[in-house]
């Protein structure tokens, strides 16, 4: 990579099909996208749908160093749910892939399109507890305990 680049932090998610299979696919996938590379990833996490339905999710957390702009690497997350099977056919429906950009260096972005940091990733902790895994310094132990009575299980 030659141009400047920025870290940033990515969810997954599935609970549909092979969901671990999917996620580990698409732990493996972020690392093929241009001008990115995986820094690390987080172990999978269980947890039952959280303000969603069907079957239980299986959550990680990526990080990447990017030369893409944050509305860059958006598109490319929703390119890579799409191969995957992803469907939006009403709010919160069960998916093959959910892919959420976190964090994006230390910027605050709110576009009609994309809002960094995530509006609602101090409320899951199966966002939190596999970020804190990959970063601790990311979150402080004031945002684990706030949702330390969420189911969100490493596997």
């Amino acid at each position: 990579m030659t141009a400047a680049t920025v870290s940033a932090f990515v969810a997954l998610g599935a609970n549909l099909g092979d969901a671990p299979a999917t996620v580990r696919q698409a732990i493996a996938d972020l690392d093929a996208l241009p001008q990115t590379r995986l820094v690390r990833a987080s172990g999978l996490y269980r947890s039952a749908p959280w303000e969603a339905s069907g079957p239980d999710f299986f959550n990680a957390v990526a990080e990447l160093v990017t030369a893409l702009d944050a509305h860059s690497l958006l598109a490319a997350l929703h390119t890579l749910e799409q191969a995957a099977g992803r469907k939006r056919p009403y709010l919160n429906a069960p998916r093959t892939l959910d892919l959420d950009l976190l964090l994006y260096g230390d910027e605050h972005i709110a576009s009609p399109t994309l809002t960094v940091p995530h509006p609602r990733m101090w409320q899951r902790a199966f966002v939190l507890r596999p970020l804190a895994e990959i970063a601790p310094d990311r979150v402080s132990a004031a945002a684990l305990a706030a949702v330390a009575e969420q189911d969100a299980r490493p596997l």
